[in-house]
């Protein structure tokens, strides 16, 4: 089925990511796909066998992303999909955000999706075909209090793939986002450290945890979230936005409908912080 659907996916080491690729390849795409996590890739290469490429390669190297594009291009001749599902976590106050971290933040969600399709649209635009997948976030659009650059990190990524679609339409280039609330993956705690002692915001930042850690217990499993993600992946003309969950569809729903102050109360005492 479909053997010659390329997709590109990027952070598939782990994961939701490493659920999607185990998808496409058993329904006959192959894949080219690239993570920082060595051994991730060790085991996902012996994991899916041979007729997918797959390589360790720093989203932050430029250098190496466009050498990546180029093999990916020599090897397959051309690229469907490129789906851009790498992403950094930076949970904390704002007022005590380590702005070297919200940096790198900013540098991997944002800066690092834009050079995976920017270095694949000429060869997508020469066919005038193709598809732009990018997993944002629902605080892409209702923001999470302690999560402040992590937020802005999606909305910036939800602009740059809205204002993009206006500019390759004409192509028959297509865009979309997914955008899951929680999703029960490591990736929902890692680097979420407590306030230090004497924070003014350690208490609130402790509720808004022992929440969070409730809600992530009942939230999509990673092969739930990319069985959807594959959807999008494999639908012939995507919705621009798609949600993973119940819960990203109810408070996206109710961001558009309510008042802010409204709105706001509601997310609050759905995070144990009101």
């Amino acid at each position: 089925m479909g053997e010659n659907r390329i997709v590109v996916v990027t952070g598939l080491a782990q994961g939701m990511g490493r659920e999607v690729a185990r998808i496409l390849a058993g329904r006959g795409w192959r894949l080219a796909g690239f993570d920082v996590d060595t051994a991730g890739i060790g085991s996902l290469r012996d994991e899916l066998g041979d007729g997918h490429l797959l390589a360790v390669v720093d989203i932050c190297d430029r250098a190496a992303v466009r050498a990546f594009r180029d093999e990916t291009l020599g090897r397959f001749g051309h690229v469907d999909v490129v789906l851009s599902n790498v992403g950094i976590n930076c949970f904390a106050p704002f007022e005590e955000v380590d702005l070297t971290q919200a940096l790198r933040c900013m540098e991997i969600n944002v800066i690092g999706a834009a050079a995976v399709f920017q270095a694949f649209l000429p060869s997508m635009r020469g066919r005038r075909a193709g598809k732009l997948v990018a997993v944002t976030s629902m605080v892409g659009h209702v923001p999470f209090p302690f999560g402040s650059v992590y937020s802005a990190s999606k909305f910036a990524l939800e602009g740059l793939l809205q204002s993009m679609r206006y500019e390759v339409a004409p192509f028959g280039i297509q865009v979309a986002l997914v955008r899951p609330a929680q999703v029960s993956t490591a990736f929902a705690t890692k680097g979420r450290a407590l306030p230090p002692e004497g924070s003014p915001y350690r208490e609130r930042a402790r509720r808004f945890v022992e929440r969070d850690d409730q809600l992530i217990q009942s939230a999509p499993t990673p092969a739930q979230a990319a069985a959807k993600i594959v959807a999008v992946v494999e639908a012939e003309h995507p919705r621009l936005g798609n949600q993973v969950d119940a819960m990203s569809t109810v408070f996206l729903w109710l961001n558009k409908l309510l008042p802010t102050r409204v709105r706001d109360a509601v997310l609050l005492r759905h995070l144990g912080i009101s």
